[in-house]
């Protein structure tokens, strides 16, 4: 499959996405995935993180190639969860590590190179915020705001930790854990991560819509 030529600007890159959609093909399947992304970018997600451990490497570059259209098309940033070759081999936008994967930050800013490829990691806390700071990492995802279904073993920060975290970050910082668009706009102001939030919804873009904090389009009588 051919990858469209390179149509974002490294400096709409240095900013976090305002509205990521998370992927889920386990929950999801795929073509519903395929559905969601392309008419979330429409409704304005502007940033798709692949996150699919499932995945072997071959099905996960397929995937990854086919995102990468749909993206570019609705000049959304794709970015690929922890497989940075797989990022560099479909040219998506960013890479993004997990907690756990965070000593290996400066290593593999050095082997990205591109300052056009941004990267992310995922922190709960201070210290992870510090060295990913120190690791060369652009911006953070900082959770869980809220209880999750994922994660429903994980206590969460709530809005006044968050905020304080968020205000003495070294880096940007992304709101994610259980936001909906009931509770979105207590984090107003922040950049916020999503999944059922907006792929359980029977209406994508008037989701999209909430978690950007807009009033969705009445539809027409």
């Amino acid at each position: 499959m051919q990858i469209p030529a390179r149509r974002v600007t490294v400096a709409t890159m240095i900013t976090p996405p305002q509205c990521l959609y998370i992927t889920d093909l386990v929950r999801t399947g795929k073509q519903r995935l395929l559905q969601v992304v392309r008419e979330g970018c429409a409704a304005g997600i502007d940033g798709v993180l692949l996150r699919e451990p499932t995945l072997d490497s071959g099905k996960l570059l397929a995937l990854a190639a086919e995102l990468r259209v749909i993206t570019r098309e609705q000049r959304a940033r794709l970015v690929i969860h922890s497989q940075a070759d797989i990022a560099r081999a479909v040219a998506a936008d960013g890479v993004h590590l997990s907690a756990a994967m965070i000593d290996e930050a400066a290593a593999i800013r050095r082997w990205l190179g591109a300052a056009q490829i941004t990267l992310s990691t995922s922190c709960h806390n201070r210290e992870e915020l510090e060295q990913s700071h120190a690791g060369g990492a652009d911006f953070a995802l900082l959770s869980p705001l809220f209880a999750t279904a994922s994660h429903p073993e994980t206590a969460p920060l709530g809005i006044a930790r968050f905020r304080q975290l968020a205000a003495r970050s070294p880096l940007p910082v992304v709101a994610l854990g259980g936001i909906t668009t009931a509770n979105r706009m207590q984090v107003a102001g922040y950049p916020i991560a999503a999944m059922r939030a907006i792929d359980e919804a029977g209406d994508i873009a008037s989701a999209v819509a909430r978690l950007l904090g807009e009033q969705p389009a009445m539809a027409q009588q």
